[in-house]
């Protein structure tokens, strides 16, 4: 080879295609290749363990981590809805989606406190709770559409970085908001009773909170989906997605579509928001943070403006953070491993960002609704 190189002649096999490499792509190579060498390392050392050693994790542990990531990516896969819909048609990112999502929450505690005092949410848990999941929706349409009037609408034709800021000062004023009216402690959520203890499913036992969440977020995938594809409001959307000016042109009246846009997101978040709180039966203003940037990055690693990306990705964010860290971290000297799921979720980001910008579902250019 150096024969070759020496005399002129064109390097041939895999030392021709190692120096076709750009440096950047080179990076992305030996970064790559660190990553899979340490995930691998580190996986082996933790199932390794012997069964007398504190880290062991049993089958049936690994399991209740898988179920618990689902059922979190579900949560994760209903908020990153919003973010891919309204990027799909208008080509922004609404920051403020979290605090959607946290504005559910919030309302539907206020209504679970009253019913749990009146005796009803016990006596009619099935009412009680369709009661809660209606008013978190309700609660959370109105305030993205709000958003979308008096926020977004006048800074449609600016530049795609004033709407960014914008969706950021958005999220701000709601959080601080919250705080204003409500206090910045966090709020114990009322127990529906029917909902707590386990359901046994293939001889496998789920929190039945899990079941609900799980439940609930594929109906509203499943609705979505059809509703996008079949209704005429859906096709109107794709078509907004495509190309404002020619849809304006074909009749559609784009701005009560974007306002739909931002409606569907609002209830799904909504939605996400009263699972989210029963599940972890609290409220705080800032709930929606951490949700909403980890639903963001849910979207990105599916696609970001695909609604089946967005799916796909919240449920391989919720399960790589629930099991990630203790799969990866139990069998090497990192003491406390769980705590840093959040540092798989970002890392995540970063890693799709640098080598799949577009998603596992998404391509090189514009993504669409």
């Amino acid at each position: 080879m150096a024969e070759r190189a020496r005399v002129g002649l064109p390097l041939t096999g895999l030392p021709a295609r190692l120096s076709q490499l750009s440096p950047r792509r080179a990076i992305q190579v030996v970064l790559l290749i660190l990553i899979v060498v340490g995930v691998t390392y580190g996986t082996w050392k933790t199932l390794a363990l012997p069964k007398s050693d504190p880290r062991h994790f049993t089958g049936s542990a690994w399991r209740d981590l898988v179920v618990f990531g689902v059922a979190q990516g579900s949560i994760y896969a209903m908020i990153a809805l919003g973010y891919t819909m309204v990027y799909g048609v208008l080509l922004m990112i609404n920051f403020a989606h979290g605090e959607v999502f946290m504005t559910g929450a919030f309302a539907s505690y206020f209504v679970a406190t009253s019913l749990d005092g009146s005796g009803f949410l016990n006596k009619n848990p099935i009412a009680a709770i369709a009661i809660l999941i209606f008013v978190g929706m309700v609660v959370s349409t109105g305030v993205a559409v709000l958003l979308e009037r008096v926020a977004y609408r006048p800074l449609r034709n600016a530049p795609r970085l004033v709407p960014l800021i914008t969706a950021i000062g958005a999220s701000l004023f709601l959080q601080n908001t919250a705080v204003g009216f409500f206090g910045s402690q966090a709020q114990g959520y009322p127990t529906v009773n029917v909902i707590q203890g386990t359901w046994k499913i293939f001889g496998i036992s789920i929190l039945r909170t899990q079941v609900l969440t799980i439940l609930a977020a594929v109906i509203g995938m499943i609705a979505l989906t059809l509703f996008v594809a079949r209704t005429k409001t859906g096709k109107s959307m794709r078509a907004v997605a495509q190309d404002k000016e020619t849809a304006a042109l074909m009749g559609i009246d784009v701005d009560k579509v974007i306002v739909k846009t931002f409606a569907i997101g609002g209830m799904l978040a909504g939605l996400a928001g009263v699972l989210y709180a029963l599940v972890f039966s609290e409220v705080d203003p800032f709930m929606g943070f951490v949700p909403g940037i980890k639903a963001f990055t849910a979207a990105v690693l599916g696609g970001i403006g695909s609604i089946g990306g967005a799916a796909l990705g919240g449920l391989i964010l919720g399960i790589l953070e629930s099991v990630g860290p203790s799969l990866f971290l139990n069998g090497t000297h990192v003491p406390s491993p769980t705590q840093l799921r959040d540092v798989v979720a970002f890392t995540i980001l970063v890693l799709v960002l640098i080598f799949r910008p577009g998603g596992i579902l998404g391509g090189g250019g514009q993504e669409k609704v």
